[in-house]
């Protein structure tokens, strides 16, 4: 009896989690890398779920003000974002947004712009898209591997070179459309550490693409997004994502995503209040990874194998107690 008054007044005081999700798209085409596009009517598809499905899709200036401010997030918030410039945004994505009405962001990189390297936007059509209500945000000066360091670089000149991309960028979006939100969408969704506090030192958001949803713990150098697109971009796999939750992360204490060790061990502090730590675990490709808890709040996780060269990841999940059918999601990008 006493087991069971506990556990009643347990599940009484958990109240239930909210989360956004943020989705990020690239192409919006029949004709482009299926990898990094959906179709037309795939874009419409996703568009309607939401409206049918009462999920409240936000801007990305509506999250970012909540997560600096520590203001609950509306529950189910969705956040849209298009990555690379590409023409397709404007020609065939935006028509379709414009329909529902809903907000959405484009990274872009000026230099690509600037130079016309590949299909991408013109800077008269992106100022029609500002003028409509479009956020523009900064995707690097030109789309380069901001982890790289070039022939002959060292740490400094590579610090240096980043700084003067992120603000470089950031000074031409403001040129052509007045927009300064200072956000930095990580090229390939690549940062490490030494760009993480180069962003918080310049005082700008970083948002990578590695997936999970975003809570009022998420830090602020590294908010996670969720593809849309190729083999994500079908309503059964869509929904699975829209119905995450954000691990509360108090500690990155082993997660530069640059690694040196191979396997990389993951090592996370977090608070453990709305799920239970047995059932958590993690994930390196198909190879299942059983948490070694080091205390109460603090767990690593470490791969069998060496992992391929590039990029690859851990992700770590658990079903959360207050929300039926919600699953906690974190994943880890490891750069090599």
């Amino acid at each position: 009896m006493r087991l069971f008054v506990v556990l009643i007044l347990f599940f009484s005081v958990i109240a239930p989690v909210k989360a956004a999700v943020m989705l990020i798209y690239h192409h919006v085409a029949d004709n482009t890398p299926r990898v990094t596009s959906v179709t037309a009517n795939e874009l419409r598809q996703h568009l309607q779920y939401f409206k049918d499905n009462n999920f409240k899709v936000i801007g990305l200036d509506v999250l970012i003000n909540h997560l600096k401010h520590a203001t609950p997030i509306a529950d189910n918030a969705v956040v849209l974002t298009f990555d690379d410039s590409f023409e397709n945004n404007y020609t065939t994505a935006h028509p379709i947004l414009m329909e529902f009405g809903y907000p959405y962001t484009i990274f872009i990189s000026p230099g690509s712009i600037d130079n016309r390297v590949g299909p991408v936007l013109s800077w008269q059509q992106i100022k029609k898209m500002s003028a409509d209500g479009v956020l523009v945000a900064n995707h690097a000066m030109n789309h380069e591997y901001m982890t790289q360091l070039e022939p002959g670089e060292n740490q400094a000149d590579w610090l240096a070179r980043m700084k003067q991309s992120i603000l470089q960028a950031e000074q031409r979006i403001k040129e052509e459309t007045g927009q300064n939100h200072q956000w930095l969408a990580y090229p390939y969704g690549e940062f490490n550490n030494a760009l993480e506090a180069l962003v918080k030192d310049l005082g700008f958001i970083g948002i990578g693409q590695q997936s999970g949803a975003i809570g009022s713990a998420t830090l602020l150098t590294r908010i996670p997004r969720y593809p849309a697109a190729g083999q994500y971009a079908n309503l059964a796999s869509l929904s699975q994502k829209l119905h995450t939750l954000a691990f509360n992360i108090t500690d990155y204490l082993l997660a530069d995503q640059q690694i040196k060790d191979n396997p990389p061990t993951l090592r996370l502090q977090l608070k453990i209040d709305d799920f239970l730590p047995q059932q958590l675990t993690c994930y390196a490709g198909t190879e299942t990874l059983k948490p070694h808890w080091l205390d109460d709040n603090t767990f690593e996780v470490t791969a069998s194998k060496t992992l391929n060269r590039g990029r690859s990841r851990y992700n770590c999940t658990a079903p959360s107690l207050s929300k039926k059918g919600y699953f906690y999601w974190y994943s880890q990008p490891w750069l090599h």
